[in-house]
């Protein structure tokens, strides 16, 4: 915890034995996927890409994947009682469930990862349609979330195999969202070291960057953070547990209602932030609210910026620099019933870091919400 926000450390000279190619896709497990669907097609412009369920052969659930440019995000619901999908409901309520990472060898991953210590959730399994095979394994990762390996290299179909192309004549625009910049996990108390040590030995992550209780902190609450990414940079995941506070932190408040870890909150990549976040409120998307005195000295904090600070102010977007140049970002309200999951979204424009100069402001809009909702 004594690396500085804008400090890189160097990953160890050693060949990759998880060579990951990006997030292949997002899978939550929703109380009703059908309506789930709707909301994201609306509010985020995702457009619909495959459907599995009854009509498709499958008795026990039903998932509709939605996709914009590289992000694919699965949305699975149980048609039955008594099921693994629903026990995970009941649980947590809507949340993710699975991040899937695109690999070239799943067996491969599934081996390398299993053997450093890695708990199996399935081996390698090839499924297959007239389309040809898709390879998956996945293991354990904190809390009920897991890490599914997938090799498509011999696949040409809409998404797996038995998923069929989903073509609904409800088909909102996209929004300008492109990729899955980072996901962050919550976990429990002093837990963090465990999990970052996890993704480093066993997945051969290394730690980008480190934020203590002094770094994330306000009046009321704190919390820490290690960002670990994997050796290529294209995936980045972000480990917090709270910290002592004279109040209880959002960490804590999200471990509180999600029934233990779990995946806080989804950044996703836009190259235009101010048309993609006009878009999105004009569909109902609820973001927080930061202080207008915020952007009263922002160009002093930041220095010059592309962007005009009263469009900036008008969106409550928020703006960071480090050495390689800035960053604009702004966070949803949850967008489950539960106060936990919510998503952020992000353009960079040079900046690698993670916006340490936003973060008094992000968590103080943060505590009102909580404040509102009677859990700070």
């Amino acid at each position: 915890m004594l690396v500085s926000e804008n400090t890189l450390v160097p990953a160890m000279a050693t060949t990759d034995f998880l060579p990951l190619n990006g997030t292949d896709y997002i899978e939550m497990y929703v109380g009703n996927a059908r309506q789930s669907a709707h909301y994201f097609q609306t509010a985020f412009g995702f457009q619909p890409l495959a459907y599995a369920g009854l009509s498709t052969g499958l008795k026990d659930r039903e998932s509709y994947v939605l996709v914009q440019d590289k992000i694919r995000l699965v949305l699975t619901t149980p048609l039955v009682a008594n099921t693994e999908i629903g026990r995970h409901i009941d649980v947590h309520g809507d949340g993710v469930k699975a991040v899937a990472l695109w690999v070239d060898d799943a067996r491969s991953a599934f081996e390398e990862t299993t053997k450093r210590g890695a708990v199996p959730v399935f081996e390698p399994t090839e499924e297959s349609d007239k389309n040809g095979s898709v390879v998956r394994s996945a293991i354990k990762t904190y809390g009920d979330t897991i890490h599914v390996f997938v090799e498509r290299k011999a696949y040409q179909g809409i998404f797996l195999p038995n998923f069929v192309a989903w073509n609904p004549s409800y088909q909102p625009s996209d929004l300008g969202l492109k990729y899955v910049d980072h996901m962050v996990g919550n976990v429990g108390w002093n837990e963090m070291n465990t999990w970052t040590a996890f993704y480093e030995k066993v997945m051969g992550f290394s730690q980008m960057v480190s934020f203590d209780d002094k770094d994330i902190s306000t009046e009321y609450t704190a919390l820490m953070s290690k960002v670990m990414s994997n050796g290529n940079g294209r995936i980045k995941f972000p480990i917090n547990e709270p910290a002592e506070g004279k109040k209880k932190s959002q960490v804590e408040e999200y471990l509180d209602f999600y029934g233990g870890s779990g995946v806080q909150h989804i950044a996703v990549a836009t190259d235009n932030i101010l048309e993609t976040v006009q878009g999105m409120m004009a569909r109902g998307v609820e973001f927080l609210q930061v202080p207008s005195n915020y952007y009263d000295s922002l160009l002093e904090r930041v220095g010059q910026i592309d962007e005009e600070i009263e469009s900036l102010r008008a969106l409550n977007i928020l703006v960071d620099r480090d050495e390689e140049g800035y960053l604009l970002q702004i966070f949803t309200k949850p967008v489950v019933s539960r106060p936990t999951v919510f998503f952020e979204i992000i353009q960079r424009k040079g900046a690698k870091s993670f916006g340490k100069g936003n973060f008094k402001a992000l968590f103080e809009a943060i505590e009102r919400e909580q404040a509102l909702r009677g859990t700070l």
